[in-house]
C-alpha cells in the first residue's frame, strides 16, 4: 500500500483546485489513469522507465497549471534522476541512422543543384507561355471592343431621340412602388421566424444537452468569473480550445459552420456561457455539480 508523497499531494491539490477528476486529467494528458495514480502515490516502480516518470510528471504539471521546472527543483529528492549512460542502445541507434554511404552522400549533394535547374527551366517555360498569350490577345479584344462600342453608340442615340420626341414620357412612366409596404411586412415576418430558440433537451449527472434553432448563426462565448478550466470541441471531437480562462476574460468561437459544440467545464459556478449573446441557463445547478459537460446541438435556419 502506497501513501501520498509530498510531491504527489502537491499535484493532487492542484488537480482538485482546477475541478478535474483523474478521468478528466487522463483525457487532457493522454496518460493512463493508473500512471496518474502512481504519480500521486509516488509509486514509480510501475512506470515503464525513469524517462517516462519525468515526462508524465511534466505533463501533469502543465495540465494543472504548475511550473514543471520549479517542481523538479523543489522535489528533486523524490523524482528519479536520469543519466546519459542509461541510453547506450538509443544513442547507438541514432548514430547508425546518421551514418550514410559515400555514394548516397554524393547523390544528396547533387540533389539541390538538380532541383534548382528544373525550377529555372520551368520558370522560363511559364514566362514564354504567358508572353505568347499576351501578344496574341489584343487583336481579339480590339474587335470585341469595337462591336461593343457600336452597340452602345446606337442605343445611346436611340434613347436620346426618344427622350427628345417624348420629354414627358419618362416622368409618366414612374409609378409609386406599392410593394414597399409588402416588402417591409415580409421582412418583419422573416425576423420573427429567425428569432433563435435555445432550449434544454436532456440533463443527467454532469451532462446536459441543448438545442439551438431558428437562427443561421452560432457564436459561442465562454466568460470567466474566476479562473475555471475549460475545454471546447466540435461535434467531430476536434479540440478548438483548452486551458484556464482568467477572471473577466472570455473565449469566443464561431460554430456557424458546425453542427455541435461540446464544452467541458472545470468550475461551472465561475463560468457563464453565451450563445449569440443569449445567456445559457444551466439545467444542472453549477454550485451542486462543479464539473459539467454541456453539449449544444445546432440546426441552421434556412
Amino acid at each position: 500500500m502506497f501513501y501520498l508523497t509530498e510531491l504527489g499531494n502537491r499535484l493532487k491539490e492542484a488537480r482538485e483546485a482546477k475541478g478535474l477528476s483523474l478521468e478528466d486529467l487522463q483525457e487532457l494528458t493522454k496518460i493512463q489513469k493508473r500512471y496518474l495514480i502512481g504519480i500521486e502515490e509516488g509509486n514509480y516502480s510501475m512506470m515503464p522507465g525513469k524517462f517516462y516518470v519525468r515526462a508524465f510528471i511534466k505533463q501533469y504539471c502543465e495540465a494543472v497549471g504548475l511550473d514543471s521546472e520549479e517542481i523538479f527543483e523543489q522535489y528533486k529528492s523524490e523524482v528519479p534522476s536520469v543519466y546519459s549512460e542509461e541510453l547506450p542502445e538509443q544513442l547507438s541507434r541514432v548514430q547508425s541512422r546518421k551514418t550514410m554511404p559515400a555514394g548516397n552522400s554524393k547523390v544528396v549533394e547533387m540533389l539541390p543543384k538538380v532541383l534548382a535547374a528544373v525550377l529555372v527551366i520551368g520558370a522560363a517555360v511559364l514566362i514564354w507561355v504567358l508572353v505568347s498569350n499576351y501578344m496574341s490577345k489584343p487583336d481579339i479584344d480590339d474587335k470585341k471592343g469595337a462591336k461593343q462600342s457600336e452597340a452602345v453608340g446606337y442605343n445611346k442615340s436611340a434613347g436620346f431621340n426618344e427622350e427628345k420626341e417624348n420629354p414627358d414620357k419618362k416622368q409618366n412612366d414612374v409609378k409609386p412602388d406599392s410593394s414597399d409596404k409588402k416588402n417591409e411586412d415580409e421582412s418583419d415576418v422573416k425576423d420573427e421566424k429567425k428569432e433563435q430558440k435555445l432550449a434544454v433537451i436532456s440533463s443527467s449527472g454532469k451532462n446536459s444537452t441543448y438545442e439551438l434553432k431558428n437562427t443561421d448563426t452560432f457564436k459561442l462565448k465562454v466568460t470567466s468569473k474566476g479562473s475555471p478550466w475549460v475545454g471546447i470541441k466540435n461535434g467531430e471531437g476536434k479540440l478548438l480550445f483548452q486551458g484556464t480562462i482568467d477572471n473577466n476574460e472570455s473565449q469566443e468561437i464561431d460554430f456557424t459552420n458546425e453542427k455541435e459544440a461540446v464544452i467541458n467545464i472545470g468550475r461551472a459556478y465561475e463560468t457563464e456561457i453565451f450563445v449569440n449573446d443569449e445567456k445559457l441557463e444551466y439545467s444542472i445547478s453549477p454550485t451542486e455539480v462543479n464539473t459539467q459537460l454541456v453539449t449544444i446541438q445546432f440546426t441552421k435556419a434556412e
